[in-house]
């Protein structure tokens, strides 16, 4: 564990109390509203230092302390992309508070393009495993054998039926689906797209695994859910735009809300 996170953990329980956090979630495009319904304490990324000041518009720089349906949380309203700096681990800080913090498991959320048909624009997507289509990965640099993370089961079995449970729970489909990170920040093109589908992908997106890999690195367990904004290129003829993720994302996220709000009240 860093210093600086070190540093930032004791900060952060200076205004949201010393009571250890059980859960991290990262919202995606278009779902960071859902701070809002964490009864706790609102910080800045800006007043956090070493956290990213995303420039993405449809995020929420802040992270929120609280208590979500009887669980402490730490709910982080946006994330740093690579796309943005072209910094694989630009999420690494802000997962190391969230260890810091007494976290053992983390959700992660996002806006994605569906490659099948069955998962139109709407559904929810519960990943069953990620391909990391960019070749990128946020441990490049890291000096220790710990960079060496198995990904054999990255996604966590346990969480994830506990998900599929909560969603049947309030009427919720939760697909299962394979997710493709693809570096953005432009879009994918038909080719590419192509390309994933043979190689297994059923959604793509420009975020998640890097977290996905941070956190299993950190030794939290980790489950993730794309809400379905659009087709991939070449599926449909809707105009892909971040105008277009930003207007859909709601609607899945009302579907996501309450499947975890259920998962948290189901928690022991």
């Amino acid at each position: 564990m860093s210093k600086n996170a070190k540093t930032l953990g004791d900060r952060i329980r200076a205004k949201a109390g010393d009571a250890p956090v059980r859960l991290g979630l990262i919202l995606g495009s278009g779902l960071s509203h859902l701070t809002e319904a964490v009864d706790g304490v609102s910080i800045d990324y800006a007043d956090l230092d070493g956290f990213p000041h995303s420039g993405v518009s449809g995020h929420n720089p802040k992270l929120v302390i609280g208590m979500l349906e009887g669980v402490r949380v730490a709910v982080f309203g946006g994330r740093a992309h690579y796309y943005e700096s072209g910094r694989g681990d630009a999420m690494r800080l802000p997962l190391e508070v969230l260890k810091e913090l007494g976290a053992d498991s983390l959700i992660v959320t996002n806006a994605a393009g569906s490659m099948r048909s069955d998962i139109p624009p709407g559904e929810l997507m519960l990943l069953s495993d990620h391909i990391n289509f960019s070749g990128l990965n946020p441990l490049i640099g890291e000096p220790t054998d710990a960079r060496f993370v198995p990904m054999t089961a990255a996604h966590d079995p346990m969480i994830r039926a506990a998900l599929k449970k909560a969603a049947r729970a309030v009427g919720v489909t939760l697909n299962d689906g394979v997710y493709a990170w693809y570096s953005g920040p432009s879009f994918e093109t038909p080719a590419e797209i192509r390309a994933i589908r043979i190689l297994g992908a059923d959604a793509v997106g420009m975020s998640t695994v890097p977290e996905i890999i941070l956190a299993r690195f950190l030794g939290l367990r980790v489950a993730a859910i794309s809400a379905i904004t659009n087709m991939a290129a070449g599926m449909s003829d809707e105009n892909i735009s971040h105008e277009h993720t930003k207007a859909m994302a709601p609607i899945g996220a009302e579907k996501l809300e309450k499947t975890l709000r259920q998962y948290l009240r189901d928690l022991d």
